[in-house]
């Protein structure tokens, strides 16, 4: 996790000082965006140029082959007909470039891009109707599937042994969980930790392997109206948690950040699973595990949210977004339990009205 003082504070005169450098562009609107460790904003160039730009923390900007590989996987998905971004190279010709900036720490580097702007509101600002929540799954299966035959001679890198966020690493969890003393969700936290350890750590052989984007969420989804019912998906956003895993953790994922915002979270699941199944259906080992990972998600959310809160008091009411519902939901699954809550999730999933498969579920080319 980023140190507070790696979090870039760029002024918007040092926005626009920035981006007349590199990319020979005078923006007259900068709107900031909201971010966990990083600083984004939404530049207004013209009517019909708009742009992203992305200032990574210092911590980050000192492996720029991951940012590297992150934006690879953009032009990649981009190039095969997903809603990605793409970046917009300076006028040096580079992709990324390294900046020294004084933010308020003395004079640090940190990453810069500029990305394509892309059209749509976020889920969490629409009505999550069945329809969207169906293609949110889809999709995310959608992009592991595209993202798994991507190729690059650094690939390696991905692995992040030691990524927080990464559901390969949820006893990394455990340094942190003193944040929460006094809370009673904590036990909760606890118990699923250790179950993981005993129930998910010792099954990951049998799960399909893949690349992650690792933050599909109700805040990285773009939506557009398709007719006067139903959305389409316009936009993925933020490929920073992007990380080598597991198809199964993607749809976990999905699953829990599709539960933050809707007034019935224990349906969701039915049609995100009913997407993600159209396109990838699951093994028994992933089937057995959806659950446990669901709630290994919300723990992450909660943990880190309160350590990073501890590092970025300013940015308190973002960071907490997830919190404000997660701790709910995740004492209620937890109160469920497994059998009732896989009960609820399959049955429903297998009598999905819109699945796309005629006779059981089948793969689908992408």
């Amino acid at each position: 996790m980023a140190l507070a003082e790696s979090k870039p504070n760029l002024s918007h005169l040092q926005v626009s000082e920035l981006v007349k450098r590199l990319f020979d562009l005078t923006p007259s609107q900068i709107h900031p965006l909201p971010s966990y460790d990083d600083q984004n904003f939404h530049l207004v160039v013209s009517e019909d140029n708009e742009y992203v730009l992305k200032v990574m923390n210092s911590e980050d900007s000192q492996n720029p082959t991951l940012l590297e590989l992150q934006t690879h996987a953009m032009t990649f998905l981009h190039e095969r007909g997903l809603p990605a971004q793409t970046v917009l190279p300076a006028t040096s010709g580079q992709v990324m470039s390294l900046e020294d900036i004084d933010c308020g720490f003395g004079m640090q580097k940190y990453l810069v891009r500029l990305l394509t702007y892309l059209p749509g509101t976020t889920i969490a600002k629409v009505p999550c109707s069945p329809q969207i929540l169906y293609e949110a799954g889809k999709m995310a299966a959608k992009m592991d599937t595209v993202l798994q035959e991507m190729e690059h001679p650094q690939l390696h890198v991905l692995q992040r042994e030691k990524f927080i966020w990464s559901l390969s690493n949820i006893p990394l969890l455990e340094p942190y969980l003193h944040l929460m003393d006094g809370d009673p969700v904590q036990q909760v936290v606890k118990s699923v930790i250790q179950l993981y350890k005993t129930c998910v750590q010792p099954k990951l052989g049998s799960f399909r392997k893949c690349i992650n984007h690792g933050d599909f969420n109700d805040h990285n989804i773009l939506v557009q109206p398709d007719d006067s019912t139903a959305y389409k998906i316009s936009g993925i956003l933020d490929f920073g948690d992007m990380s080598s895993g597991y198809y199964v953790f993607e749809l976990a994922i999905t699953i829990m950040y599709m539960m933050i915002e809707n007034p019935t979270p224990l349906d969701v699941a039915r049609d995100v699973l009913a997407g993600w199944e159209s396109v990838i259906p699951l093994n028994e080992a992933e089937r057995d595990a959806l659950y446990l990972l669901v709630l290994c998600r919300f723990c992450q959310s909660l943990v880190v949210a309160r350590h990073t809160v501890v590092q970025h008091p300013e940015n308190k009411d973002y960071l907490m977004i997830t919190t404000k519902t997660g701790t709910r939901h995740l004492c209620r699954l937890w109160e469920l339990g497994k059998e009732v809550v896989e009960r609820r999730w399959f049955q429903n999933a297998a009598q999905y009205p819109g699945k796309e498969w005629p006779n059981g579920p089948q793969a689908q080319e992408v």
